[in-house]
């Protein structure tokens, strides 16, 4: 099992001055590199930072962690621009870049920005099939594609990977069978449980590969499990309640909330009153401003303590150690580790190798 690291603006947000919030980050990149670590994956929504500009300075800082956005969307970024990002960020880090690419939310390019969304997961697929074009000689792509009619638009260079991974976020029946079909790995969100991993998106995911000649095991799944490592794990728990009632309430972020013991419909439905999402998606509303409407003191008393904590991977090292054994005998092959309070190469490599199934 390989470790990751997740990293988002919100730190930038919360320090007393511009230079200690870039300074950590580029930090703590390096340092997990130094470490070993597989992948940094920055998050790109927006609201926030452009997280190539912050991988391009983090590539000239690091030697071997691979690099690229957790994720980004053709909403945001047109597929050329994502196909010269993605070039430019494998030359500045000598053949690291990956692409994490999802569809993002619809209402707020929509509603929020004025952009039309139309047919997300038929934008995926024309993403990536221009991308591949753009990446191999002669760089030259054609689409046609309704959200993307490009015509034989060519570039003046390509990456030096021979093939650049996509890694395409995937929860639902169909953005799973195009994982499958056209990317390199998958990319599953935040508070999925093990029990949908294990029934549905597993199962649904192999035979989609094998359909289309492919071998499972040869197919990366990153799932992203914020690991923290705490003998109190109550306070970390109540921050992820707050995550939680931000992330499982949009629409279709629930499907993985499979839980025995718990309505989670109805526990939703209670949380989308107490946060306005109706009313945070009728804006258009990104997160800050959905953080502004939302009552975080009610919905953290609404999720149950345990529920929280079977979507977490939040305890002690031999507690998470057992449950990452788990995973890996689903076929879980990626899993992500929150940043550490120090940027200390040493406690990341010494975290990872404790951790190891």
């Amino acid at each position: 099992m390989e470790f990751c690291l997740d990293l988002s603006y919100r730190r930038w947000v919360s320090a007393p001055d511009a230079e200690t919030g870039v300074a950590f980050t580029l930090q703590t990149i390096a340092a997990a590199d130094r470490a070993g670590l597989h992948s940094v994956w920055l998050s790109e929504d927006p609201d926030g930072w452009d997280a190539f500009a912050v991988l391009g300075a983090a590539a000239r800082q690091t030697e071997r962690i691979r690099l690229g956005p957790g994720v980004t969307s053709p909403s945001l970024r047109h597929p050329v621009l994502m196909a010269m990002s993605v070039t430019t960020l494998d030359w500045l880090s000598g053949g690291r870049a990956f692409l994490g690419l999802g569809r993002g939310q619809p209402e707020w390019y929509d509603r929020g920005l004025g952009m039309p969304v139309n047919r997300p997961l038929a934008a995926l697929e024309e993403t990536i099939q221009l991308l591949r074009q753009w990446w191999q000689p002669p760089h030259v792509a054609h689409g046609t594609g309704e959200r993307f009619p490009v015509q034989s638009w060519a570039l003046g260079f390509g990456p030096l990977q021979p093939t650049v991974p996509i890694y395409l976020a995937a929860i639902g029946p169909k953005a799973v069978a195009l994982a499958a079909r056209l990317a390199d790995g998958l990319l599953t969100p935040d508070f999925i449980s093990e029990t949908y991993l294990e029934q549905t998106l597993l199962p649904a995911l192999h035979a989609e590969l094998c359909a289309h000649g492919r071998d499972p095991a040869q197919f990366p799944v990153f799932l992203r499990t914020a690991i923290t490592i705490t003998n109190d794990p109550e306070p970390v728990l109540a921050q992820r309640k707050r995550m939680f009632a931000l992330l499982a309430t949009l629409p279709g972020m629930d499907r993985g909330l499979v839980v025995p013991g718990y309505d989670v419909p109805a526990l939703i439905a209670q949380l989308r009153r107490v946060m306005r999402t109706e009313e945070a998606l009728a804006r258009g509303s990104g997160f800050v401003t959905y953080r502004k409407l939302a009552d975080f003191a009610a919905a953290e008393r609404l999720i149950p303590t345990d529920f929280i904590a079977q979507l977490s991977y939040v305890g002690t090292v031999s507690e998470i150690r057992s449950r990452l054994a788990r995973l890996a005998a689903l076929g879980v092959t990626h899993v992500f580790l929150s940043a550490l309070a120090e940027p200390d190469p040493a406690a990341y490599a010494e975290l990872t190798a404790a951790l190891q199934p």
